[in-house]
Order: structure tokens, then C-alpha cells, then sequence
């Protein structure tokens, strides 16, 4: 019986206990997207609507997830912190890979080498972005979404 107990409490104060951000994801039925405002051509507002290249990722990751995407509006100095703490489950913004050592991040992607930074600990979150981010890679959707927002239009030459 002691033995019982003793596993019991080491098994609910040990950290690697905790619940994963998978886990909960899933439960909520939500997946939390911080992203920076009024940072066009990656997230601002059109007809008060958030819209944008980071935007139509979040989307496309929750619609690869099984869950619906939820946008929070966050200041760039509470990016890391809001991760942390558990307010968002991922951010998206037109930075480049974060240098915080208490996030861990996805597989690099896109041809600006960006990565998506969440909750530090969550080998199973981390698994289930990177499957997300391939899918989306391998049917082409990465590509036309960075051709649709961050790459500019061509331009018809002159006749000469």
C-alpha cells in the first residue's frame, strides 16, 4: 500500500506528469494562435477582419489538427511570455527564429527558413506541427500561400 502511495505522488509531482499541450489542444477543440497586429503582408486587418499570410497558416495548421483556430492579438513583448504561461498554444509572426531558451519550436519551413515557437516540453505537439507542416508542404500549400502573400506579383515587361 505504501509503495502504491509513494508511486502515486511521485508520478503526479513529477513534471513530466503534466498534461500535454496535445492533449489539451485536442480537448479544447481549439488551437490558440498569438500573432502580431498590423504587420501586413503577415497579419493585419480588412474590413475588420484579420487576414494575411500568418493568418491563412494558422488556419491551415488548425484545419490539419482536427480543430478550429482561434487568433489573439498579442504585443511582440508577450509573445514568449504568453507561450509560457499557457494563453496561446502557438505564435505566428514575421520574426525569425526565437533565441529564448524556455520555448522549443517547430521544424524549420518556407523559404525563409521560419519556424513556429510554443511551450517548451511537448514532444507530442511538436510531432503533431511537424506532420502538419510536411502535409501542408508536400500538397503545395505552404508554397502558394508564401506565393500569395510574400512573394511579390510579377510584373509584365514592356515590348521592346
Amino acid at each position: 500500500m505504501r509503495l502504491t502511495i509513494g508511486v502515486l505522488l511521485a508520478v503526479l509531482i513529477n513534471p513530466l506528469a503534466q498534461a500535454e499541450l496535445l492533449d489539451e489542444v485536442n480537448d479544447r477543440g481549439e488551437l490558440r494562435i498569438a500573432v502580431l497586429a498590423d504587420t501586413p503582408p503577415y497579419t493585419f486587418k480588412e474590413d475588420e477582419r484579420l487576414t494575411g499570410f500568418e493568418v491563412e497558416l494558422g488556419q491551415a495548421l488548425a484545419d490539419e489538427l482536427d480543430v478550429r483556430a482561434t487568433f489573439v492579438e498579442a504585443p511582440e513583448s508577450e509573445l514568449v511570455a504568453g507561450l509560457e504561461s499557457g494563453r496561446y498554444d502557438i505564435a505566428l509572426n514575421d520574426l525569425k527564429p526565437p533565441t529564448q531558451a524556455e520555448i522549443d519550436t517547430s521544424q524549420p519551413f518556407s523559404s525563409e527558413t521560419r519556424v513556429i515557437p510554443f511551450q517548451k516540453d511537448n514532444p507530442a505537439f511538436q510531432s503533431a506541427v511537424n506532420n502538419a507542416l510536411q502535409r501542408l508542404s508536400e500538397a503545395g500549400r505552404l508554397a502558394e500561400l508564401e506565393a500569395k502573400w510574400l512573394k511579390p506579383a510579377e510584373q509584365p515587361t514592356a515590348a521592346r
